[in-house]
């Protein structure tokens, strides 16, 4: 076959390709489109890009990021990937909307970024996507299924991880739910208590918690389930979590949910002003001061299911009984469910 002539077939494959993606995009609300080139997949809401999933080599985990707003307005943080003028530039690990640990068979996975110098990688676990096993796309609800590996720095596997995302959306909602199963392998994995946990987001500056009168833009406020506000929160147990505030004029909130069939449940928040705000169900030692201590352990072949709902809104108004609501939802779509 002439050069020409698989030039134009290899044209027509591609446009026949992008025609399919952009009438997958057309016939559904939601849309979940992967690129293996990039080491990422999109996500879109009626043909807005919502959040990606990213598995880049360079990544020590993979992370979805950006989380945005109905209108494209960032929730999370730029900094390492896009810094922007006046955000903090620390924890190059925290970035995105994460799920791992600060301390499985004494190995840090929380902590652990390309500012690792090469004489402590040793000291951290890096977790690999493996494969992407499925994708849904839908009217109301899309999925993404994905396996990874938890290894130590010599590529030896502790943990393996079968994730579910599932999108879904209505008028200024977006709402994330992450299913999680991990199952130790050959060996039994420790997961002693530690701070450093479990499902984190770091948001964007203007959601940090003001220190002074001075912090002029930083508009930040949890709220627990229990009542709590502020940095009352952090090391405080509850179902849910919200945090409200306002960036580039427009009210937003992002909410955790626990589950009720948790490990831990229900968890101790690792909520900071400066923007970290994670749930962390294993670390209870760590966070109540020595009153609870979990130190959870899988033996080898045992595994454990970990249950979220992610809610981010551009209405940041919701009362204690609406997110009571919202909990019993989730709690009840998810009774019993582990994959």
């Amino acid at each position: 076959m002439h050069i020409k002539c698989i030039t134009g077939l290899v044209l027509a494959m591609l446009w026949l390709s992008a025609c399919a993606q952009d009438s997958d995009m057309a016939d559904n609300n939601i849309s979940i489109i992967a690129s293996e080139e990039e080491q990422k997949v999109e996500v879109f809401f009626n043909g807005e890009i919502f959040t990606s999933y990213l598995y880049s080599e360079n990544l020590k985990k993979p992370i979805l990021y950006p989380l945005k707003i109905a209108g494209g307005t960032d929730l999370t943080r730029g900094f390492p990937f896009d810094p922007r003028p006046g955000e903090r530039t620390d924890h190059p690990h925290q970035a995105g909307l994460w799920f791992n640990y600060g301390d499985v068979n004494g190995l840090d996975f929380w902590n652990n970024s390309d500012a690792v110098p090469d004489d402590r990688k040793d000291q951290y676990g890096t977790i690999i996507h493996k494969e992407i096993n499925d994708i849904r796309n839908g009217e109301d609800r899309g999925e993404l299924d994905v396996s990874m590996e938890w290894v130590n720095s010599n590529g030896e596997i502790l943990l393996t991880e079968n994730t579910v995302f599932v999108f879904s959306n209505s008028e200024n909602t977006r709402i994330i739910d992450r299913i999680t199963k991990l199952t130790a392998t050959d060996s039994n994995v420790s997961l002693k208590d530690n701070k450093e946990g479990v499902l984190g987001i770091r948001v964007a500056r203007e959601l940090e918690h003001p220190e002074s009168e001075s912090d002029t833009g930083l508009t930040g406020l949890y709220r627990s389930s229990e009542g709590l506000e502020g940095d009352d929160v952090w090391g405080t147990r509850g179902k849910w979590v919200k945090l409200s505030g306002v960036i580039h004029n427009q009210e937003v909130s992002v909410s955790i949910l626990d589950h009720s069939e948790n490990a831990g449940y229900p968890t101790y928040w690792h909520a900071r002003g400066y923007g970290l705000f994670a749930a962390n169900p294993l670390g209870q030692e760590e966070m109540s001061g020595g009153v609870d201590q979990l130190n959870y352990e899988l033996a080898a072949g045992e595994s454990a299911t970990f249950k979220y709902r992610i809610i981010i809104s551009s209405d940041s108004s919701f009362s204690d009984e609406q997110m009571n609501e919202y909990w019993d939802e989730f709690n009840d779509e998810y009774q019993g469910i582990s994959l």
